[in-house]
């Protein structure tokens, strides 16, 4: 969420640099409706003054023993109270505008950040690792013999499109994977493993930054709870509504969950397979940091990311987002794609930001610098680390032979009982 205060000092700046973003002119529009606010809040605060003397003047004539008019004052009570209300709702009505504009206002990008409207204009930063070369014609995923424990069939008949069951030995793998990928972080990396819930309530949602703009890409319940689109959402809001010592910070957390989304802006992509779900599992990192740290700890984060690649030994390249591609509450972003041979392209498979203090306005997230200092706004990251699907799907398509059999990466050979391949019947040996 964008600081009022600063909207108010630099209007244009906020025009400028949203601007990058095609978002058009708003600081106008922000601004009349703030010092409408400011100014029936001043109201209020003039006609309740005007109640309280009117309340004393009472008690002193009534204390001296002086004649009163009950009834008149308790009409200029009334009338005041009435007065007060009916400029409290015009107060809530005003502010409720006023939000609605600054709750679906994206971030602002970082000046570095390379200008265009599509993911066309963003900028290849690197590449890792070779390319598999293949005596026969690479496989997608689903086409892969060994892959035959991936059941789209049982699922579209039990939960519909855009679910799968996976069964036998690459159920396995993808439990392996996850393990993996959690062990490296926590051993590695030094990131505190949390366990949290799937369930959030409206709140938390906000103050991430995906309600309300990105309601229709999430799935609600009746009673009101949101079924989380990536553990983001809940391992930010660990910080909402708190003050950290700043001697705490950086902190680094992390977590694997379920996570859930409806892709309604996604239809007609990617469809056959299991590369994009409704319901999948991701390992999620977060931190939360200091203002002058975020920067290189988004860095550090990346490389968190990377290092799983790089153990797994999967192609990838580093990507840095341009303007039109940034997620909402982003102000800066790199991507990880990992190469798929049997797409013969590079897909997305971890995206880690820098918020900045975006979402801690948001969730009133703050830290202090020192016990006497004034509270300041936390800086938030988040990234994948990774997607375990996705991962997945990536070990199948480099890893696989002309049998039909996935060769099992080194990494992942203590996890499975020292297996060297998925067969071509999808078991492990």
């Amino acid at each position: 969420m964008h600081d009022i205060k600063k909207i108010r000092e630099f209007p244009a700046e906020l025009d400028e640099k949203l601007a990058r973003r095609n978002i058009p002119a708003v600081s106008s529009l922000i601004l009349k409706l703030d010092k409408e606010k400011r100014k029936l809040i001043q109201s209020v605060e003039d006609v309740q003054s005007h109640l309280n003397t009117l309340a004393k003047e009472f008690g002193k004539r009534k204390s001296a023993g002086k004649t009163l008019n009950v009834a008149n004052y308790k009409d200029k009570i009334l009338i005041k109270k009435e007065e007060i209300q009916s400029l409290e709702n015009d107060i809530k009505s005003v502010s409720a505008k006023l939000d609605g504009i600054l709750y679906t206002l994206p971030n602002s990008p970082e000046q570095n950040i390379p200008i265009g409207e599509t993911e066309k204009e963003n900028l290849e930063i690197n590449k890792w690792g070779e390319c598999p070369e293949f005596s026969f014609l690479p496989r997608e995923h689903f086409e892969v013999p060994a892959a035959s424990g991936l059941d789209f069939k049982t699922s579209s008949k039990i939960s519909g499109s855009r679910f799968t069951i996976l069964s036998s030995g690459i159920a396995t793998l993808h439990r392996a994977i996850s393990q993996f990928m959690v062990d490296t972080h926590i051993r590695e990396h030094q990131l505190k493993e949390v366990s949290t819930p799937v369930l959030v309530r409206e709140q938390a949602m906000l103050g991430t930054g995906q309600l309300p703009k990105f309601a229709n890409d999430s799935y609600k319940t009746e009673n009101g709870w949101w079924l989380i689109p990536t553990a983001e959402v809940s391992l930010t809001n660990l910080k909402a509504g708190t003050i950290t010592p700043h001697d705490m910070l950086p902190e680094r957390v992390c977590a694997v969950t379920q996570c859930f989304r409806s892709e309604a802006g996604s239809a007609g992509k990617d469809t056959t397979g299991m590369l994009r779900q409704h319901q999948f599992e991701k390992v999620e990192m977060v931190t939360f940091s200091p203002p002058d740290m975020s920067a290189q700890e988004l860095e550090r984060m990346v490389k968190c990311a990377e290092n799983i690649l790089q153990k797994l030994v999967l192609p990838y390249r580093k990507i840095l987002l341009c303007t039109g591609d940034l997620g909402f509450s982003a102000r800066k972003t790199y991507d990880l794609e990992v190469w798929l041979p049997g797409q013969k392209l590079y897909r997305e498979i971890s995206s880690v930001s820098n918020c900045g203090d975006f979402q801690a306005r948001r969730m009133n997230a703050r830290f202090r610098e020192k016990p006497e200092s004034k509270p300041d706004f936390l800086h938030t990251l988040n990234g994948s680390g990774l997607a375990v699907g996705r991962c997945l799907i990536a070990v199948i398509e480099n890893y696989q032979t002309d049998t039909g059999k996935v060769k099992i990466p080194d990494c992942l050979k203590n996890y499975l009982a020292n297996a060297t391949f998925l067969n071509e019947q999808g078991e492990l040996e």
